[in-house]
């Protein structure tokens, strides 16, 4: 919901009110002492403007209700308003107030009342003719109309901040669901890896129980590959603990295929030329040294930059440089931005990106630079 004006705001309707009410007063009491009055007629039209004014106060002190029983105050301050020129700020406010709630019926009696307590002022009141009937009966109408307004407006705005705050609440379960579906395609990824370390090191170990006529030095050999693979299944599997950190209840699916490296980056560039996509490769990194985790990071942020480049920018031409920066991979991808610019939030796919970057202890970030090119820049870790 929207939140209430502040204090400033109701302290200005009030001083309004009690501005406008000034006025009709001063213009009423100019109006009824501006001919020859007898004595008599003093003490009426004295008696006269001072019931105006205390019934003006009065209306005045009943605004604070308009919130909690607009209603019975509009109705109150239609039957008031033809005998108080004082009280024509409060009677707006207060029939305003509940011409926003758009009750039909509320408007059609409060117009009823407006016009019998006018028909009773030009009974009882001496000066107040047929064309004030149809002043007051004007005056309610207009408040009515910009009431209705200013509740509908009111209703417009709310239903915006609503659908503001919806689409905020959709961005963000977006975002968190690309990045909890990056974190469980890593962890398969990473389980193919595992299950191949720990199969390497359940042959080797065969071999040696089922093997006795190896030498020394074949023994030792066998023994440094089990050793080996161990200490990387272990690191695989810290990996994986590290990306299954926010825990899943969902079911595994099938296990999937090995997933490519920066081996196949050569393929993957062959692939999108055919495409229709001009790729310019600068790669000064020995892809074959590089940690087998890092290496299918990097595969995938090139592979994603690619199809966003072929999907958003088609026909542009794409750089990819990879180069080491001290201890970091640096991974980049550069393409013209499409015209007019990003559109939105940026995609579930550059998200995922940043997620696994991230994951692998790096960072990620993308945007239009100011020579127009949208960059992805990239930087994972490289240890030594």
């Amino acid at each position: 919901m929207l939140s209430p004006p502040p204090a400033w705001i109701r302290a200005g309707h009030y001083l309004l009110a009690v501005a406008a009410g000034a006025a009709g007063w001063i213009a009423t009491a100019a109006d009824r002492l501006s001919s020859p009055l007898t004595p008599a007629d003093e003490d009426l039209v004295g008696a006269l403007l001072v019931v105006d004014l205390l019934l003006g106060v009065t209306t005045l002190a009943l605004v604070p209700l308009r919130r909690r029983a607009p209603p019975a105050l509009g109705v109150v301050t239609a039957a008031v308003l033809p005998f108080s020129a004082s009280g024509v700020g409060a009677a707006a406010f207060a029939i305003g107030a509940m011409a926003a709630r758009r009750h039909r019926g509320h408007a059609v009696t409060v117009i009823v009342v407006a016009t019998i307590s006018s028909i009773a002022a030009e009974l009882a009141l001496p000066g107040f003719s047929p064309g004030s009937v149809v002043t007051v009966v004007v005056f309610v109408a207009v408040c009515l109309a910009v009431g209705a307004y200013v509740g509908t407006r009111r209703d417009l705005m709310t239903s915006l901040y609503e659908q503001a705050r919806t689409a905020g609440s959709e961005r963000l379960l977006a975002a968190a669901a690309a990045r909890d579906a990056e974190r469980t395609r890593i962890a398969r990824e990473m389980h193919d890896v595992l299950a191949h370390r720990i199969s390497l090191v359940a042959l080797h170990a065969g071999a040696l129980t089922y093997r006795d006529d190896l030498t020394r030095d074949e023994t030792v050999g066998t023994a440094g590959i089990i050793q080996g693979n161990a200490r990387l299944a272990l690191a695989e599997l810290r990996e994986v603990l590290g990306v299954l950190r926010s825990g899943t209840d969902e079911p595994a699916d099938e296990a999937e295929p090995p997933q490519p490296t920066l081996t196949e980056l050569p393929a993957l560039v062959a692939d999108t030329a055919e495409a229709g996509t001009t790729v310019r490769l600068d790669c000064t990194v020995p892809v074959h040294d590089l940690p087998e985790t890092v290496s299918r990071t990097a595969f995938r942020i090139v592979q994603e930059s690619l199809t966003n480049a072929r999907r958003h920018a088609p026909g542009s031409p794409v750089t990819v440089a990879l180069s080491r920066t001290g201890t970091d991979l640096a991974v980049t991808t550069a393409n013209p931005a499409p015209p007019g610019g990003p559109r939105g939030e940026p995609g579930v796919g550059l998200i995922g990106l940043a997620e696994r970057a991230a994951l692998a202890g790096g960072s990620l970030t993308a945007g239009i630079e100011a020579d127009g090119m949208f960059v992805v820049r990239a930087r994972l870790p490289w240890p030594v």
